[in-house]
């Protein structure tokens, strides 16, 4: 869904640092050879994935749902120099392809890709994290974010993708729409939970940045 007109969602991203040449290969093949691209975070949103990692010079990050890769590769430009970035996700078919992209970047040995389910893995890490992104199955976003929490370093910052989901928060639910009803609540709790302090923002299907006090 455009928030703002196409033409000026066009400009913004022009006006924007460029999409890294790796990135760019990553995005077409994905549009080319892989279901539902539109999950992609793109240009755009990288970019703004990249400026707050770089922001928060994180030593460990936490991203659940890879997908194809696009964003982790976004958030590790920001890594620390023996920083890690651990990856999620459930889909098997995606693991390699995955893994030639983090292979070809700068930071093939920062990153480790897991398979399988994140609420069983996430308590397996035994790290302390500075940075988690969310970008997986929305009905266990309350699930993750109550898992997060108590692994974050103070300050520490959670960002949790398609907050907004096409508008459908703004809707009369339907009664089988799981992933609104939960996305709905999990906005209310971020909003407030005092051990966080948070802003939505309404990039792409938005954006919520927490921060862990």
């Amino acid at each position: 869904m455009h928030f703002i007109s196409e033409d000026l969602e066009n400009y913004v991203t022009n006006h924007s640092q460029a999409e890294p040449e790796l990135l760019a290969k990553l995005n077409k093949e994905t549009h080319q050879k892989i279901l539902q691209p539109r999950m992609l975070s793109g240009h755009f949103q990288g970019r703004v994935l990249s400026m707050l990692s770089k922001i928060i010079r994180p030593k460990n990050i936490l991203e659940i749902g890879t997908y194809t890769g696009y964003a982790a590769l976004c958030l590790a430009e920001g890594l620390t120099e023996n920083g890690t970035l651990d990856t999620i996700d459930i889909e098997e078919e995606l693991f390699d392809f995955q893994k030639k992209y983090f292979d070809a970047s700068p930071w093939k040995d920062q990153i480790f890709q897991h398979l399988g389910n994140a609420i069983e893995i996430i308590p397996t890490l035994n790290k302390k994290f500075d940075l988690v992104f969310i970008d997986a199955d929305k009905e266990n976003y309350v699930n993750y974010f109550d898992l997060i929490v108590p692994i974050m370093n103070k300050g520490g910052i959670i960002l949790s993708d398609n907050v907004l989901w096409s508008g459908k928060v703004l809707e009369e639910v339907k009664g089988n729409d799981k992933s609104t009803t939960v996305l709905l609540e999990y906005n209310k709790l971020v909003k407030e939970d005092p051990r966080v302090e948070n802003v939505l923002l309404p990039i792409r299907d938005g954006l919520t940045i927490s921060r862990v006090l």
